[in-house]
């Protein structure tokens, strides 16, 4: 450090400010009388010459920035002996140093070390600039994109799953493909970690890029792919069933078919079919009836259009009754007709209690004439019937009971268990059971409807049963005899055992006090006690045995 040795000669020469005198003398103060400040000079002196060196090339400037440096410095030193000179109680002597004590100023030059050095700190820094620069620039990509991206959009049911576009930084395995996800773009869902590509819809097996996506099964779904899937379509217009004000999908469903359709259909006038009670789909065309009944085409599949074909199940049913030992003896006339002489027939006729606000039967007693189908109609343009044969039938009084009517185009199972039930109306007035109440009649009617429905749902299965579920009987009356036949027809098709459950469901489930509260009393009177027992206790109290 030869400038530090060059600092501390030049302290032993001290000047003073005054007058010149022309003599001189040497100064023999040595380097441990150094004061504080000279130290404190050789410091910034030093801290001086790292700046300089620290610089890749000594230009002209940084030479005159270092040069008035060290005159600055230097007249610091002056005005420094100045002041150590006055507090001396001598008299000032000028000293002016000699030729040969004056030592030419340095100046110090960067060396061919140094400048390569210099040269590799200059490319190191520009290498660590552009690294930085390049992770500047792919935050402010990942921002901008994230600032770009739209919010999600609400989605009604609430049921909906965010994703979180994440970059990767570390160490992490895809839960898709069990790879590892490197640098760039993953997603945060699930429990786990994704590439983008192998975040897939379970439904269409595509990408999930959406801002929000499905969940069922714990698996992931598009929104439109899981509304697709799961969310319910109206059965009657094919449409998705919408929600209501709340955000809720609100729908109606039949309470035996569970057929789903939109609460608005109730309101616009959807027909339904007058066996089943399903709406009309607007992809199928029901049959449309002479009077204004529609009839789907299962329930066309068996209904039964005239009268003439009506009979042999009308001998069914008889046939059902002498089983149950309760034969009816006359000859009573079985009509089937439309819905006008229907309703003009039952304004005719004094006794008796209907179903409003349709009645499918009718047991007559009166005298009148009844118009009744004489041919089967036949399927014209628009599914409409046309060719209907009609003529009427004047019904005479030769017992207490003078015709059955029954409505046309009904379901035969249908047909056969109003025919059950007008058969029991009949039997019990030519039987002579007094006047009894609405409840107890149609109650016990309703008994033997739904008794026969019970003999063909389980005339399949070989022993012709009746009424297994109803006519659990300490008596033997309750039974038909071994090897009678409940129906003509041999084994229901599943869709027509299906239309017999619904029909029993009807029995079952009907809300009214005659028919329904009626029909569960008797019922449970005849499982308890048997039919006959039933039979003979009403005909002595005129109710059902508790």
């Amino acid at each position: 450090m030869g400038w530090l040795n060059k600092i501390l000669k030049g302290s032993s020469h001290k000047t003073s400010r005054g007058h010149y005198h022309g003599t001189y003398e040497e100064n023999h103060n040595s380097g441990d009388d150094f004061d504080k400040d000279d130290i404190e000079l050789a410091l910034t002196l030093s801290l001086s010459e790292q700046d300089y060196k620290g610089k890749k090339v000594a230009d002209p400037e940084s030479e005159s920035e270092s040069e008035s440096e060290l005159e600055e410095v230097e007249c610091i030193a002056k005005l420094q002996t100045d002041e150590d000179e006055d507090e001396d109680e001598e008299p000032a002597e000028f000293m002016i140093p000699s030729e040969e004590d004056e030592e030419p100023a340095e100046v110090i030059l960067p060396s061919d070390e140094d400048e390569d050095l210099a040269r590799v700190l200059a490319d190191k820094e520009e290498l660590l600039s552009s690294v930085q620069l390049e992770e500047d620039e792919q935050l402010a990509r990942a921002i901008q994109e994230s600032l770009s991206m739209e919010s999600p959009p609400r989605h009604d049911n609430g049921s909906m799953f965010h994703p979180s576009f994440l970059f990767s930084s570390g160490y992490r395995i895809c839960a898709g493909c069990n790879a590892e996800i490197g640098n760039g773009r993953y997603l945060s869902c699930m429990n786990g970690v994704w590439h983008p590509e192998c975040f897939r819809c379970h439904a269409c097996n595509q990408p999930i890029t959406d801002h929000e996506y499905s969940m069922s099964n714990n698996h992931p779904y598009h929104k439109s792919c899981y509304k697709e899937r799961h969310h319910p379509r109206c059965d009657v217009c094919s449409s998705f069933i919408p929600t209501n004000s709340a955000g809720l999908i609100e729908y109606r469903a039949h309470p035996f078919w569970r057929q789903k359709y939109c609460p608005a259909h109730e309101r616009d006038g959807t027909p339904r079919c007058c066996s089943c009670e399903r709406m009309e789909p607007r992809d199928t065309k029901y049959l449309l009836l002479d009077d204004g009944r529609k009839l789907c085409l299962e329930c066309l599949d068996s209904a039964i259009m005239d009268t003439h074909e009506c009979q042999p199940l009308y001998l069914e049913i008889q046939d059902f009754y002498e089983g149950l030992n309760m034969k009816v003896e006359q000859q009573i006339p079985m009509l089937l007709v439309e819905r006008q002489a229907l309703n003009e027939a039952m304004e005719g006729e004094k006794n008796g209690h209907h179903h409003l606000p349709e009645t499918r039967g009718l047991c007559l007693s009166e005298e009148q004439t009844v118009t009744t189908i004489l041919k089967r109609p036949k399927i014209g343009a628009g599914y409409r019937i046309i060719d209907m044969i009609t003529e009427p039938f004047k019904l005479v009084r030769r017992c207490e009971v003078t015709a059955i009517l029954v409505l046309y185009g009904l379901p035969r199972l249908l047909t056969g268990s109003i025919l059950a039930h007008e058969m029991m109306h009949a039997w019990l007035r030519l039987k002579g059971y007094p006047n009894l109440s609405p409840e107890v009649e149609e109650g016990i009617c309703q008994v033997l409807g739904h008794m026969w429905l019970d003999s063909e749902m389980y005339s399949g299965l070989g022993n012709d049963v009746v009424a297994a579920s109803s006519s659990t009987s300490s008596s033997s009356s309750s039974l038909p005899p071994p090897g009678s036949s409940s129906s003509k027809k041999g084994k229901r098709s599943d869709f027509e055992k299906k239309f017999g459950e619904f029909f029993k469901h009807q029995i079952e489930s009907d809300s009214s006090t005659a028919y329904g509260e009626g029909f569960r009393k008797g019922n449970q009177a005849v499982l308890k006690y048997g039919l006959k027992s039933t039979l003979d206790h009403i005909r002595m109290t005129g109710s059902f045995p508790i």
